[in-house]
């Protein structure tokens, strides 16, 4: 990182504590727009915690989360407008059809592009899917109809949990071209994953040694 680049995101001695029991603690890293960082870690280790801390959904025990050298919680509109999450459950509404569901998501998100929501459908792999109700669709598709999310998002910041599940293989590559096209323009990705990414640029953190120091 360059000294004059103030990073996106910071995380400073971060722990979280639940039932009374340490999850994680010491949790230290920044990210600088153009990084991909993937959280790795054994089952139970905290991956999705860490996210939804990201996201201020959950309020950390100890430590700190910046927004471009400032506390979230002291920029907290900026911040929110400036994220995207995507959690492991796709979070489709059955009833809807998937044109009807990205639609949906979309209204809630503060920053999009023009891409129109038949297309990002269409680049997901969803080309004559869009009017089907999602109860008739599968579990890969319920995921590609989230992660359309992505091709019309403007948010600098994306946290994304387990991407890759019920995903095939052309989609896994299309979705590591989306990572790369996002953080060459100027995009950050942190990301939980088992997944090994064929990207060059990807850092990573293994959440499993934070919770192996709390006692």
């Amino acid at each position: 990182m360059s000294v004059s680049q103030t990073p996106l995101l910071s995380v400073e001695n971060l722990a979280f504590e639940r039932d009374d029991s340490g999850l994680f603690s010491a949790v230290s890293w920044h990210v600088v727009a153009g990084d991909i960082l993937q959280i790795e870690g054994a089952n139970g280790s905290g991956k999705t915690t860490l996210l939804r801390l990201l996201t201020g959904s959950l309020q950390p025990s100890a430590g700190t989360i910046a927004y471009l050298g400032q506390s979230i919680s002291a920029c907290r509109y900026n911040y929110l407008t400036d994220m995207l999450y995507i959690g492991h459950q796709p979070a489709v509404k059955l009833n809807l059809t998937a044109e009807e569901n990205l639609r949906w998501m979309v209204a809630t998100a503060a920053k999009s592009n023009e891409l129109s929501l038949n297309d990002a459908l269409i680049q997901v792999g969803l080309a004559g899917y869009t009017d089907i109700p999602c109860y008739a669709l599968s579990a890969g598709q319920h995921r590609r109809v989230a992660l359309a999310r992505l091709l019309i998002s403007d948010a600098r910041l994306w946290y994304l949990d387990e991407p890759f599940a019920a995903i095939d293989k052309q989609g896994v590559q299309f979705l590591q071209s989306c990572f790369q096209q996002h953080v060459e323009r100027g995009g950050a990705v942190v990301l939980s994953t088992h997944q090994d990414l064929a990207l060059s640029n990807v850092r990573k953190y293994n959440l499993s040694a934070c919770a192996e120091q709390v006692v």
